[in-house]
């Protein structure tokens, strides 16, 4: 089945452009750009603008989760994959919905819920040919591109091979078993690239190891002070990745 794959040229910001258009994309389908200029990211946290040099791509999902809290988890798997099949990379997951390349974030993620229309937006930012004097100039010591880390990139191309392969296969192939199962089929995969596992983590309220991502997504932690602590949100540092990232 061929789901609703829509580009625009530039919008304000792709998951609130799919929040008002819920209606165009069925059960599953995404729209995408190049050209945010209103972006945002976890947190508050704002999206600098890389007009034509990223890929600013949301996938809309309307159809019963039996664990949608976890989506984060299954977006950061299967853009790693896919990423994977275009350039032949293997980025790390930093828990719970950033990738990694060479310990430098390549990849933001931000899921957002619309409750009242039984609809969840799978915001995914990838930077795909920003000089290095963007990262300096945006004050984001520990971003890259691909660009930048050495992998051949054709942004303009790029961003529609790769909105393609997030939506079909993608988002689409595992959406059905997610739906009914939740993250528990995906978790062994998750785990292996997830770089928390075994490292020394700083987290909202405590510091320790990190263990295990458990079955509910959320993060295990051999706390230092207050022994196993189980984590679902907030902002987790991490240690001897280029720094705390």
């Amino acid at each position: 089945m061929n789901h609703p794959l829509l580009y625009l040229p530039s919008v304000e910001n792709t998951n609130t452009w799919a929040r008002e258009h819920l209606e165009r994309f069925g059960d599953l389908g995404a729209v995408y750009t190049t050209s945010q200029t209103a972006g945002r990211g976890r947190r508050g946290h704002t999206w600098v603008n890389a007009a034509g040099q990223a890929l600013y791509y949301s996938c809309v999902v309307q159809q019963p989760l039996v664990q949608p809290e976890t989506l984060p988890l299954l977006s950061c798997l299967v853009t790693a994959k896919v990423l994977h099949g275009v350039y032949g990379i293997d980025c790390r997951i930093k828990w719970p919905n950033d990738l990694l390349l060479n310990g430098k974030k390549i990849v933001g993620i931000l899921c957002e819920g619309v409750p009242d229309r039984g609809a969840w937006i799978l915001g995914i930012g990838i930077n795909l040919a920003q000089p290095q004097s963007y990262f300096d100039g945006a004050g984001l010591p520990h971003g890259a591109s691909l660009l930048t880390s050495g992998v051949r990139v054709c942004a303009e191309r790029d961003a529609d091979v790769l909105a393609a392969g997030l939506t079909e296969p993608g988002f689409s192939a595992v959406m059905p078993r997610f739906a009914r199962e939740g993250i528990g089929p995906f978790l062994a995969d998750y785990r292996t690239h997830c770089v928390n596992l075994g490292r020394h983590v700083s987290y909202d309220g405590g510091e320790g190891t990190a263990l295990d991502v458990d079955a509910e997504g959320r993060l295990v932690v051999c706390d230092d002070a207050t022994g196993e602590q189980h984590i679902f949100t907030g902002e987790v540092s991490v240690r001897g990745i280029y720094g705390a990232v």
